[in-house]
């Protein structure tokens, strides 16, 4: 197979990251560079970002990645995108946005959500004849404060002068499609994400009749383009820029919801993958549209046609450990008077304070000596929908450390995830060998833990941190005629670590599991009276 060189940016949520691949037998990363920017977190439940920023990382880590791969800017074949998704980025006519992005993260439009869809007789929160028209159209219910229909409606309604400036409604690697390219465009699954896009299969476009029933102007919404295909090229200005050749073609590339599965390999009908990054999630490859209203799981378009993935979202999984690291691990109110960074002296033992943390931790028996930590940093999705609900730390006692309190961390995300799988199961088979991808797959304590509370086999990749960017690079694979299809993708991503189930854990951990389910449902009316 001629090999062929593409570049891949994953815009997440506190950075970018940009991989320089040739694609051949296998997805072979060359060059990497990273490069961080702002979230602005807002009192009124506001989160925002400035594309101005993304479109700077990009900039400052292009020119480094394809340093690294000794790779001429010529030679890039295709570039494409896996990013966050269910932003909202209102562009004008030229493509400059009028506002700052709107994040996922998001909660300020409550009142809109009240508004558009609860009121009259419910079924899960939602007026009946609009549950059952949302399903019918999109296979999906915006129910989620956070949801991208209700961030428009918000500044519809909180910021009309800048709404009135508004040509195009944008997801966050749209934008950079457009700034790129000066093309506005969705993919499948970003249109699918706004949760007015129809499912059925003689349809698959905008739905007039959602628009319709939630007040959105269809002139605000882009064509609709694949995954695999070309947007079109490059602009000169857009190629100085980033220090790559002017007219490189560009691909529409996916959501992370649909991306990192593919980069993970778990692309077959029936294959799940765990994602753990800033947020995390559990999602099985199916072949028709589910969705479990009563624990917020839906079947999201995959970047695979005719594919959804069956999606159960944590706001904050890896989140939980950088709070950790901040607020537990370091010396945070200065009580020592000399302090000196662990990893100073040790690097070729610790590469990072996570390194060190996990290192550390693993003395610590399952269970963390009974303490359970909850993962609701931001709120909680699934499989129950609350803003106000918050992370704790339960049952400590005086014997409890900090070491028990940062493996607490580690376990509480896992048995979040052990709960997605239950919850999963009710629709759908999940696959008794998972693959574990993100930044948490890079510490084989946490990969042992998941696979000790789950109960299940976990598989790992080469560069799980990177899995978003090879979702990407396979996009392109099949648009550069590479590869027949997404789903041919499993041949080109082997297992690299493998992790079984060590039964002598399970009984703690089944004790734990049990009493984490209940902390939510015995603690929501303190969580509304305190954060409400």
């Amino acid at each position: 197979m001629e090999k062929k060189y593409v570049i891949a940016y994953d815009i997440g949520t506190t950075g970018v990251k940009t991989c320089v691949f040739a694609i051949a037998k296998t997805i072979e990363l060359l060059g990497y560079a990273s490069a961080g920017y702002s979230l602005f977190v807002l009192p009124d439940g506001g989160a925002e970002q400035d594309p101005d920023e993304w479109w700077e990382a990009m900039c400052s880590t292009t020119r480094t990645a394809l340093a690294n791969a000794g790779i001429a800017p010529e030679k890039i074949e295709g570039i494409s995108f896996c990013s966050q998704m269910q932003g909202l980025v209102l562009v004008d006519k030229e493509g400059r946005h009028v506002r700052r992005a709107m994040s996922y993260m998001d909660q300020r439009a409550r009142e809109e959500l009240k508004q558009g869809m609860a009121h009259g007789l419910q079924v899960a929160g939602a007026n009946v004849v609009k549950l059952l028209k949302s399903l019918r159209y999109t296979g999906a219910v915006a129910l989620s404060v956070k949801d991208p229909v209700w961030k428009y409606k918000w500044v519809e309604a909180h910021e009309p002068e800048v709404f009135a400036r508004v040509h195009k409604w944008l997801d966050v690697k749209e934008s950079l499609i457009c700034r790129m390219t000066g093309n506005f465009i969705m993919t499948p699954d970003s249109a699918f994400a706004t949760l007015i896009y129809d499912i059925r299969k003689d349809k698959q476009n905008w739905s007039r009749e959602m628009c319709k029933m939630l007040g959105v102007n269809t002139e605000h919404l882009a064509p609709i383009m694949k995954a695999t295909i070309p947007v079109g090229g490059l602009r000169e200005q857009q190629a100085a820029e980033l220090g790559l050749a002017a007219g490189t073609p560009v691909f529409g590339g996916g959501g992370d919801a649909a991306l990192i599965g593919v980069g993970a390999g778990a692309v077959a009908l029936g294959d799940t993958h765990i994602y753990s990054g800033t947020s995390g999630w559990v999602s099985t490859v199916i072949d028709k549209s589910i969705v479990d209203t009563s624990a917020m799981i839906a079947a999201i378009v995959g970047a695979d046609e005719g594919k959804y993935n069956y999606f159960a979202e944590l706001e904050t999984a890896g989140k939980c450990l950088e709070w950790v690291k901040d607020h537990l691990a370091l010396d945070e109110i200065g009580i020592y008077l000399e302090k000196k960074h662990v990893t100073e002296g040790f690097e070729t033992v610790y590469k990072s304070l996570y390194d060190y943390m996990t290192d550390v931790v693993k003395e610590v028996p399952a269970g963390s000596g009974g303490v359970i930590f909850t993962p609701w940093l931001h709120g909680n999705r699934c499989p129950f929908e609350d803003p106000n609900a918050r992370g704790m730390f339960f049952n400590i006692s005086l014997e409890t450390g900090k070491s028990e309190l940062i493996r607490a961390v580690l376990e509480g995300v896992c048995y979040h995830l052990r709960w997605f799988l239950e919850a999963s199961e009710k629709k759908v088979k999940t696959s008794d060998v998972i693959r574990f991808v993100g930044g948490g797959a890079l510490a084989e304590l946490t990969c042992q833990i998941l696979s000790d509370i789950t109960g299940r086999r976990i598989e790992t990749v080469e560069n799980p941190q990177n899995v978003g960017a090879v979702g990407a690079a396979v996009t392109m694979a099949v648009g550069l005629g590479l590869i027949d299809s997404i789903g041919s993708a499993k041949k080109l991503i082997p297992a690299q670590k493998c992790f079984a189930p060590n039964g002598e854990n399970a009984a703690a951990y089944d004790k734990c599991f049990e009493v984490f389910k209940d902390l939510y449902k015995n603690n929501k009316k303190s969580f509304s009276r305190l954060n409400g």
